[in-house]
């Protein structure tokens, strides 16, 4: 029998609104101190294959560790946006890096109970790769701020609202699904997509080469378009 790797941290692992506040915020900070783990475990076992952004087997098994850790943790859609607060405004979590960061969050995003998650990035400093990476069927994921690469790439039936911009990459081999960015979008959007659709309010800097699904530009439908695979649109 697999051993619980956060059995230590049981002692505080559900919130009770029966308990006095100082037992309340030892709950919450026992939550904080298992995701703040298993993030550190993640980066730790994946330490080696940091230079792996554009190799989806090595992202596929990251994220297998993240699920591995997530999975044990008793945690709510709320602790995921104060996670994400405290990456860059604390000593506590050692690193922010954009693709692990992304990663981890998205398995946090995926496995909480909620079906609707909203997390405010505006603040950082750092734009996130990854974000919405295998969004399933029944969650919608609302971001305020901009996102970096790989933006719902793997997207699996979810829904992902991005109130900002997104780089390259987004919803790259998404299975179904929408993603919605209210702004502008980068290069390679779609690229190998084989469902779903993307909406965006802004402008799209470059299409990739998608299979099937539906892009929409400023409510212009431009993929199915004239040119089955374009490859820059302005």
């Amino acid at each position: 029998m697999t051993k619980n790797p956060f059995e230590e941290f049981k002692t505080f692992s559900a919130f009770n609104p029966d308990l006095p506040l100082d037992q309340i915020v030892q709950s919450t900070e026992a939550i904080m101190d298992q995701i703040r783990w298993g993030y550190e475990k993640l980066l730790e076992e994946e330490a080696k294959e940091l230079v792996w952004m554009v190799q989806y087997n090595t992202i596929i098994k990251a994220y297998e560790v993240a699920e591995k850790y997530v999975k044990e943790i008793d945690y709510k859609a709320e602790d995921i946006e104060e996670f994400c607060f405290a990456m860059e405004n604390t000593r506590r979590i050692p690193y922010l890096i954009p693709g692990p960061a992304g990663i981890y969050i998205s398995a946090l995003c995926n496995y909480t109970k909620e079906e609707e998650i909203a997390l405010k990035l505006s603040e950082l400093k750092t734009e996130i790769n990854l974000i919405g990476f295998r969004l399933p069927k029944g969650k919608r994921l609302m971001i305020e701020g901009d996102t970096g690469d790989f933006t719902g790439i793997g997207l699996e039936g979810g829904e992902l609202v991005v109130e900002g911009n997104a780089k390259n990459w987004t919803g790259a081999g998404m299975k179904g699904g929408k993603i919605l960015i209210r702004k502008n979008i980068g290069l390679h959007t779609g690229e190998w997509m084989m469902g779903g659709e993307i909406y965006v309010g802004g402008r799209i800097r470059g299409l990739g080469n998608i299979v099937e699904g539906k892009v929409h530009e400023r409510d212009k439908l431009v993929f199915p378009g004239k040119m089955r695979y374009p490859n820059l649109y302005y």
